[in-house]
């Protein structure tokens, strides 16, 4: 799987590339690191015209740290990608950051690693939240770094029983390893959790239940420790609240819901688990 991974220069920036070492893919990846300069975004929101009289010197002298700092990431990037043993590139391109990203994921790429917040206040005033145009935007699955990275232990799969969901699953099952590194060769822990609604109809809930078993048994039979959660209530809190009570190392959710009814009664499922999860969160497309 050819994965990108954007980076700022930020720590954000460089765990995006760190957990790519740590994720245990049943095939090495090959990964292009990207860094994007935008020069534009030197221009601040009240300027009508690139340079106005008075800005020349601030401007350029913007431009040239840019350009520096571009420099010292693509060296800092080239040096992490040697050590953690991941093959692959850095690219530095110019333009808006979220569209030059989004340009570069359309290229062959399978997962787009980024990280969850930028260098600065300023820095995401100006760039907007990149990770959540991702999530929302780019054509392949995202994933979303909120911290350090460490051993993938243990991930909780949200599931509704839509075709994402049945992507997510797959996703796992093509490439993530149920087997860990390690002396004793452990599983991959993965709870499985469905949210059902505050209904009467104990239907409803036998319906849920039969959905996280088969979903649950699919994952079993590829060779992950499996453990079921079915919840009732609001998909997006459920889900934080099984992955904060596990202390789960990754969320994983497919991108979009059952329908666009639903979806609009629910709120972004995905959206809100990323903005609130303690710990990164897949978002499989």
């Amino acid at each position: 799987m050819k994965i990108l991974a954007a980076t700022d220069g930020s720590k954000y920036g460089r765990w995006a590339i760190e957990w790519l070492a740590e994720m245990p893919f049943t095939v090495k990846p090959v990964v292009r690191v990207l860094h994007v300069v935008d020069v534009a975004s030197v221009r601040a929101p009240f300027m009508i015209q690139p340079v106005i009289i008075g800005t020349e010197r601030y401007i350029q002298s913007e431009v040239k740290r840019l350009e520096t700092a571009a420099k010292s990431t693509k060296k800092e990037s080239e040096g992490l990608l040697s050590r953690l043993g991941l093959s692959g590139t850095v690219t530095t391109d110019q333009g808006g950051v979220a569209t030059t990203i989004m340009k570069h994921a359309q290229r062959g790429i399978g997962l787009l690693s980024i990280g969850s917040r930028g260098l600065d206040a300023l820095d995401r005033f100006m760039l907007g939240s990149i990770s959540n145009h991702a999530i929302h935007h780019a054509p392949c699955s995202v994933l979303v770094v909120k911290e350090s990275p460490r051993p993938l232990r243990h991930v909780v799969l949200g599931i509704d029983g839509s075709a994402a969901s049945d992507k997510a699953v797959k996703f796992l099952m093509r490439y993530v390893n149920p087997i860990l590194d390690g002396p004793d060769q452990e599983p991959l822990m993965v709870t499985v959790t469905h949210t059902v609604p505050y209904f009467k109809y104990p239907e409803v809930k036998e319906t849920g239940r039969a959905l996280v078993q088969r979903y649950g048994d699919k994952l079993a039979k590829s060779g992950f420790l499996v453990r079921e959660a079915l919840k009732l209530g609001k998909p997006a809190d459920e889900i934080l609240t099984v992955a904060k009570q596990d202390k789960a190392d990754l969320i994983v959710t497919g991108a979009k819901g059952l329908g666009a009814i639903r979806r609009v009664l629910l709120g972004s499922v995905s959206t809100r688990v990323v903005q609130h999860a303690h710990c990164g969160v897949l978002v499989v497309r």
